[in-house]
């Protein structure tokens, strides 16, 4: 039973992804519960995490841990945060780029500073904003080979 639960959150931390990459649109009527889905519905839901946990052993770790934050979550903050995937997904690489180095430079701000500093940034001009991404880039993340 704790392995269906934490295959179910895996793959509920998975399903904006592969909502993301739905061609057709989503039916109108509503699907069934999990247990009412055939054994071919979810093996077809799990196959790609499946394939994930055994191609990566490295990454089985991580899997679990952000399975397990995204259980603790509140709806609200699984809200704000399938929000923020979105938006992320929609961003340009150099939206891209200016939100990891603001995200690494803002990490160790108080909200004041914080605040200060967002303020100073709004008020750059879209050059100015480059220039200083390209003087205080975030760091390189490491990346998988599935994200190529």
């Amino acid at each position: 039973m704790q392995q269906h639960r934490l295959l179910l959150a895996l793959v509920l931390l998975l399903a904006p992804v592969f909502a993301m990459a739905q061609v057709k649109p989503a039916p109108a009527t509503p699907l069934p519960e999990w247990d009412q889905l055939t054994s071919a519905q979810r093996d077809e839901l799990i196959a790609p995490l499946r394939d994930r946990w055994n191609s990566s052993p490295e990454d089985r770790t991580r899997l679990v841990e952000r399975a397990r934050r995204w259980n603790a979550m509140p709806p609200d903050t699984r809200e704000r945060a399938h929000h923020g995937m979105q938006r992320w997904e929609k961003m340009s690489p150099e939206q891209r780029q200016h939100a990891q180095a603001l995200f690494h430079a803002m990490r160790t701000l108080d909200k004041d500073e914080r605040t200060a500093f967002l303020a100073k940034w709004h008020a750059m001009t879209p050059q100015q904003r480059n220039d200083w991404v390209a003087a205080h880039p975030a760091p390189e993340r490491r990346r998988r080979p599935d994200q190529d």
